[in-house]
């Protein structure tokens, strides 16, 4: 599990395809310090596992599922992501309950300067908005955000200047294509609180007497 709070902007050193697992390796000094093999850490807000490590880098490897539902196909040599690694029993949720589970991308359309920091107007499948609420909170790229604003299929959500600085969101332009995990929390209230499905239907008490 994690919080949404970038511990470090880790540099891409390699991608390797094979056979439609992606491995990947990340230079890193912070996260990679402290980490050891089968840790897991989020990479533009991915869970991934650690396979293996050195002094300066670590890998982890990417499945199908992984690669269709994010943008780590457009991960390249010297690409800049965002890095955090899985959280401690005794750690701050400084952020909200993050899994590093992406539910899909989306598309930055507009990038609107304000008085302090930046708001991002971000576009994204029917589907994976249906989970973004006004005021909710949202892991955008792994960075836990405010959402500002919900309208049709497009969102808003702001940064403030640290944030901005300390993530790859100083990099975000329009056309720029983030990871999007919704509230895990708002999936399960809403599983709680659906209907059972069952074969059951009136005709078929009828037929059995009741």
């Amino acid at each position: 599990m994690f919080t949404g709070i970038i511990k470090e902007i880790g540099i891409i050193r390699s991608v390797l395809n094979m056979n439609g697992v992606i491995e990947i390796t990340v230079g890193s000094s912070l996260v990679n310090s402290d980490s050891i093999v089968d840790d897991s850490i989020a990479v533009n807000g991915i869970c991934l596992t650690v396979t293996k490590k050195n002094a300066a880098s670590f890998t982890v490897q990417a499945v199908r599922e992984t690669v269709l539902r994010s943008n780590i196909k457009s991960f390249a040599e010297n690409m800049k992501v965002n890095l955090e690694p899985a959280l401690r029993p005794n750690d701050r949720l400084g952020g909200h309950i993050v899994q590093g589970h992406i539910d899909g991308t989306g598309e930055v359309l507009k990038v609107i300067p304000q008085s302090i920091g930046k708001e991002f107007l971000i576009r994204t499948e029917k589907e994976t908005l249906r989970y973004i609420v006004n005021k909710g909170s949202v892991c955008i790229d792994g960075i836990s955000l405010t959402v500002a604003d919900v309208r049709g299929n497009e969102f808003r959500a702001a940064v403030i200047p640290h944030t901005e600085n300390n993530t790859t969101a100083k990099d975000w332009r329009a056309g720029t294509i983030v990871n999007i995990e919704t509230d895990i929390i708002g999936r399960y209230i809403e599983k709680f609180i659906s209907p059972v499905k069952t074969d059951i239907t009136i005709e078929k008490l009828s037929e059995l007497g009741y």
